[in-house]
């Protein structure tokens, strides 16, 4: 189930029904989290959270804020609602009860998500294989985790964005292949087969990841990986 941006004002601006929308959007979510699925959820509930906040703070819509599947002319229309609406007494605080209503619901809820995702984040062991070239926004990452007697090994590409004042890095994962766990498969080993079979990179910067237990590899293995990564990256 998933949650339109601007849901808490959409369609009949009524509490009621507005509680039992997102109660059952929270439903879902929760159970994704005791399944230790964190990914797209805990980034949605988030988004969700702050843009809420952003809702209560201001008292009004960013034009950002609208789907943005509209075209000027619905945009229009509905920023020309919202107007209405800002007249509307009793409608504004029919949103101001349900925006802190689904506030306080959303918090318990994010706070289990980042939880789980700080406690996973803290078993993760991340080491460097080998000598580490200079050039590191490039590379090979070799995981391992649970009882799988298996490693996976992962191109990664790091790249840098700005926004506004800041900058960001992101990066992305793609698998390359799996080799079986065994006194001649170390990751040095895999490292040179890699070297040898992928001629791209001479002396790739090449990450152990292991983790203790079984987890959903792409819903949360795999993004909490992939942000620790970027951090190990930045500092070493």
């Amino acid at each position: 189930m998933k949650l339109n941006e601007t849901w808490f004002m959409e369609g009949y601006i009524d509490f009621e029904l507005q509680k039992y929308r997102l109660l059952a959007y929270l439903q879902e979510v929760n159970q994704y989290f005791n399944e230790q699925k964190l990914y797209p959820q805990l980034a949605d509930v988030v988004f969700h959270y702050n843009n809420l906040l952003s809702f209560k703070e201001h008292k009004q819509l960013m034009q950002d804020s609208f789907p943005k599947q509209l075209s000027n002319v619905n945009l229009q229309k509905l920023e020309l609602v919202y107007d209405e609406m800002l007249q509307d007494n009793a409608i504004m605080q029919e949103l101001e009860n349900i925006v802190q209503y689904a506030l306080t619901q959303i918090k318990p809820t994010l706070d289990n998500g980042a939880e789980l995702y700080e406690h996973i984040e803290k078993q993760l062991r991340i080491e460097p294989v080998g000598i580490m070239p200079l050039y590191k926004n490039e590379g090979y990452v070799l995981m391992r985790y649970g009882n799988y007697s298996e490693t996976r090994a992962y191109n990664y590409t790091i790249t840098l964005f700005e926004h506004k004042s800041d900058r960001y890095r992101g990066i992305r994962l793609h698998y390359v292949d799996t080799w079986q766990n065994s006194i001649v498969n170390t990751y040095e080993s895999i490292k040179r087969d890699i070297i040898k079979t992928i001629r791209t990179l001479p002396n790739p910067a090449v990450f152990s990841i292991e983790y203790p237990l079984p987890l959903p590899l792409d819903e949360t293995l795999l993004p909490v990986a992939k942000r620790a990564l970027v951090r190990q990256i930045g500092i070493a």
